[in-house]
């Protein structure tokens, strides 16, 4: 991991953890912001390093980087000089306004590149040289993937935080299956809708459990 992927992933870290901790600020109590940085640490490392494993198995890598926003329409000149970090900007305005009652959790995108191993394999998942839509939408899955199998893991546990680590972790994952700008959604859906259709309808499903039961 190079030292600005890795400044990217921290940054998303403090975020989250301000976003899920402001409630409990605003309330002085100031008992759960270390629980909230741990949490924060363990979603969005399980959801990178599963995504991580993935692209290493068909020898390709990830970058991760704050979700940036810079195109404002469909042409082409349609667009900022400069991205702006909406990773940062957006889920802080939304909690600070509603005094943390609502929190957004799209922190993060990233990029698929193929390894130069890539290119001397020719069977099966490596028929292509390069990174397909396909390929990329594996990657994304296995991001989701892993966070929701986290929350039903540490839902079971008999430990007064794990519920609200399961659904933080449902949480994230409800956000990044949107299909917007580069989130893993997005690159689901373009890699394969029916994957997509799949692993968006899970999520929704546990979403709505989480909102019920925990």
């Amino acid at each position: 991991m190079e030292q600005k992927e890795f400044l990217h992933i921290l940054a998303a870290i403090i975020i989250f953890t301000i976003v899920i901790s402001l409630k409990s600020l605003t309330e002085k109590n100031y008992s759960f912001l270390p629980w909230g940085f741990i949490f924060a640490a363990i979603i969005i490392s399980v959801n990178i390093a599963a995504k991580k494993f993935t692209a290493n198995y068909l020898d390709s890598d990830v970058e991760h980087e704050i979700w940036q926003w810079q195109r404002y329409g469909i042409k082409n000149q349609q667009k900022l000089k400069s991205s702006i970090p909406a990773g940062i900007i957006l889920p802080l305005i939304i909690s600070l306004f509603s005094l943390g009652s609502y929190i957004f959790l799209g922190l993060l995108t990233y990029e698929t590149r193929a390894l130069k191993s890539r290119a001397s394999k020719r069977h099966g998942f490596y028929s292509f040289s390069e990174m397909t839509d396909s390929h990329n939408a594996l990657i994304g899955a296995a991001g989701i993937l892993s966070i929701i199998i986290l929350s039903v893991i540490t839902y079971l546990l008999p430990i007064p935080q794990a519920g609200i680590l399961a659904k933080l972790s449902i949480y994230y994952a409800f956000w990044n299956i949107l299909p917007i700008s580069k989130f893993d959604g997005t690159q689901i859906y373009f890699g394969s809708p029916v994957l997509y259709a799949i692993i968006a309808t899970i999520t929704l499903i546990f979403t709505a459990l989480a909102l019920i039961t925990i």
